[in-house]
């Protein structure tokens, strides 16, 4: 018994230390190029107007962020989107699936398009949200200017 015990506890202590090496905040590469969850904002600009999306912290969103910044023709879409192609596909891993109202950011994989919604929709792998001049997202035309809010 007193075996068992005794390895026990010495596999608990190995644990514990395996676990805790290298894991310290300190001893972590400063990498500045890698945004964290709720870092990551951007603003869509066309006509005089700016939209502000923020960003979730899937690997789609990460994506379109890192391409960032971008001028895109923007279009007209159905009658609740405004769409544009940014230049490479994004990575769709761990991205959610979400309907929603007005001011949601999804994106379409078959065609590789970002949709800003105007109006309800139904589920879309799901980039973010609009907090910021959602009013504004129906009225884009022309040339959009996309960049990073830092």
């Amino acid at each position: 018994m007193k075996k068992k015990v005794s390895l026990l506890g010495a596999i608990l202590a190995l644990t514990f230390v395996l676990s805790s090496a290298g894991c310290s905040k300190d001893n972590e590469p400063a990498n500045e190029d890698v945004a964290t969850p709720n870092d990551m904002k951007i603003s869509v600009e066309a006509n005089g107007n700016t939209v502000i999306f923020e960003l979730n912290d899937s690997s789609a969103a990460k994506s379109l962020y890192n391409q960032l910044p971008l001028t895109l023709p923007v279009e007209n879409f159905g009658s609740n989107e405004k769409i544009f192609y940014p230049p490479e596909r994004l990575d769709m891993s761990n991205t959610p699936i979400m309907g929603g109202s007005a001011g949601g950011l999804a994106y379409y994989e078959p065609w590789g398009d970002v949709i800003m919604f105007y109006g309800n929709y139904g589920p879309m792998p799901t980039l973010g949200r609009a907090i910021q001049g959602v009013e504004h997202i129906s009225s884009m035309t022309g040339t959009i200017q996309i960049r990073k809010v830092e």
